[in-house]
């Protein structure tokens, strides 16, 4: 199959940017996305060309950095699919295919497709993780926690960082996120105990990155590969309030 491309193509962070248009040939239905990318920067490479730069790991939908926003949908047409999972066979003969960077002032452009997401490194490091000491690692069995709370808990842990939510997000707002991160510790028993630092440090960490508000329009939930829910959202918002409180006695 043909397609036609149209990539967002920037030299640096302080350089203007550009969509170019390249044509991809003889592209095979079975490839992923990202393989197809590969072969037309062969072609520009053999040409003498500057390639696509983009970002990608492990193409197993498990690293999250494979952040394109094709056709205007963060990963891509797909539901629960991140761009390496992504397959031309999505797409049909002759289409035309916008590929862009995320768009958020906190994820800035560093070259072509790739941006810089180490804001939500730096939420992590202000509280996404347990500091106290648990001990040795127990027996599975040895802590009751009710199966409601361990199913959700595993759930908002499957989070891979990707920013889909914040590239979907008319204001760029990280919610959905720090949400996961918050959820998946608050419910279990060795996350409860620095559950209101938690929620305060890393809300005030996402604040001072710059992305926007949270004004309940789902479409985080509706582009995340890992469908996180929303409802981790309701969670952080009844954990902040929880640690407002707190601190007011």
């Amino acid at each position: 199959m043909n397609v036609r491309l149209h990539v967002w193509r920037q030299q640096s962070a302080n350089a203007p940017g550009k969509m170019v248009q390249y044509e991809a040939t003889d592209i095979s239905p079975t490839m992923s996305f990202l393989e197809m990318l590969d072969l037309v920067n062969e072609g520009l490479v053999a040409k003498g060309e500057e390639p696509i730069a983009f970002d990608h790991d492990c193409r197993e939908g498990i690293c999250g950095t494979c952040s394109l926003m094709i056709n205007g949908v963060a990963h891509g047409p797909n539901e629960a699919t991140t761009s390496c999972q992504l397959h031309m066979r999505s797409f049909h003969e002759g289409q035309d295919i916008y590929i862009e960077p995320w768009r958020a002032r906190a994820f800035p452009v560093i070259r072509d497709l790739v941006t810089d997401r180490s804001a939500f490194d730096r939420i992590i490091q202000a509280g996404g993780f347990v500091s106290v000491n648990t001990g040795g690692v127990p027996d599975a069995n040895a802590i009751a926690i009710p199966k409601p709370d361990a199913e959700a808990a595993m759930d908002a842990a499957a989070c891979i960082g990707c920013g889909a939510c914040v590239a979907a997000c008319k204001n760029a707002s990280a919610m959905l996120f720090v949400s996961a991160k918050v959820s998946h510790l608050s419910l279990l028993p060795q996350g409860k105990i620095e559950g209101s630092r938690r929620a305060t440090a890393m809300v005030a960490q996402m604040d001072l990155e710059g992305f926007g508000s949270c004004t309940n329009t789902q479409e985080c939930e509706a582009v995340c590969p890992k469908e996180i829910s929303v409802a981790s959202i309701a969670r952080l918002n009844r954990e902040f309030l929880k640690a407002s409180v707190e601190s007011s006695h």
